[in-house]
């Protein structure tokens, strides 16, 4: 985070949201990681947007530098109160209801429930290779559908936990695949896998809910098509699973939405070309 950051005050329950804030005019832009990461995420974006607009960055409870109680519901339903608490701790700090709120891979859901809910209160809804619902051209990455399909799941788990070389391996094989600069990927995955570690009961229980979560928000998608606030869209395309194809679907079924497709980028695109992906989150 930029030096000028400083934390935010975040409770949820009895536990602690890690969220910090750096200054600026207008309308807040809040960014949210997926799975298997955190803040981190956006260590090469942040530079592009600081001093432009507030900007807040937050790990979800069980990841990054936030609270991981044991035997916590780590579940797409619960993060929507971590985002919401995120909100709440914002509005001490600045005189707007709305937010520019930017969601990646697995925090789709919880961002969207939470703009369905509040929809006055988002100024814009930025989605970057995410998900919400189940199509047929959306994709698992190998490792999500290891560790996410019923049966198999308990097996892959219980190989990992006895063999930690090949859990590193399959991490830096699977999230490598993500980064489209081989300078930038080595050093940032072994950052993330190193944070990885103590989150992994949040990765395994978020994996247990990810089919349901998909399978369930299929009924929401009215709620979609009637969804007022501006929505951008941004995918790199080199991303075999959340891919065009999926991007497309999603700028479809908004009202107001906006599609864009950004070339040599893949899966991590605010890693990929976090320039660009400034300059759209921040265009009028």
């Amino acid at each position: 985070m930029d030096p000028k950051s400083h934390m935010l005050t975040v409770r949820r329950s009895q536990h602690r949201v890690h969220a910090e804030m750096v200054p600026g005019i207008g309308t807040p832009i809040v960014l949210m990681h997926g799975f298997p990461d955190n803040t981190h995420l956006y260590d090469r974006l942040l530079p592009h947007l600081v001093g432009r607009r507030p900007v807040v960055c937050f790990d979800f409870l069980g990841w990054g530098r936030s609270d991981k109680p044991a035997g916590y519901p780590y579940t797409a339903a619960n993060q929507v109160g971590d985002l919401a608490a995120v909100v709440d701790a914002i509005g001490e700090h600045v005189d707007t209801d709305q937010l520019v709120l930017v969601a990646h891979d697995s925090s789709g859901p919880p961002t969207i429930d939470w703009g369905l809910a509040n929809p006055g209160r988002v100024a814009m809804l930025v989605l970057l290779n995410t998900y919400y619902h189940w199509t047929p051209s959306l994709r698992r990455p190998p490792a999500i559908a290891l560790y996410s399909t019923p049966l198999v799941r308990g097996v892959a788990r219980a190989l990992v936990r006895r063999r930690p070389e090949l859990d590193r391996r399959l991490y830096a094989w699977q999230v490598g695949r993500f980064i489209h600069d081989a300078e930038v990927r080595d050093p940032l995955v072994a950052q993330l896998y190193e944070q990885f570690i103590p989150a992994r009961p949040a990765f395994w229980r978020l994996n247990d809910d990810l089919l349901g979560t998909v399978l369930t928000h299929r009924r929401r998608i009215p709620e979609l098509r009637r969804f007022a606030p501006p929505v951008r869209v941004i995918f790199g395309i080199r991303d075999r699973y959340l891919n065009p194809r999926v991007a497309r679907e999603f700028a479809a079924l908004f009202p107001h939405s906006e599609l864009h497709l950004l070339d040599h980028a893949g899966h991590y695109v605010q890693v990929d070309r976090p320039q660009q992906v400034a300059d759209l989150i921040m265009a009028e």
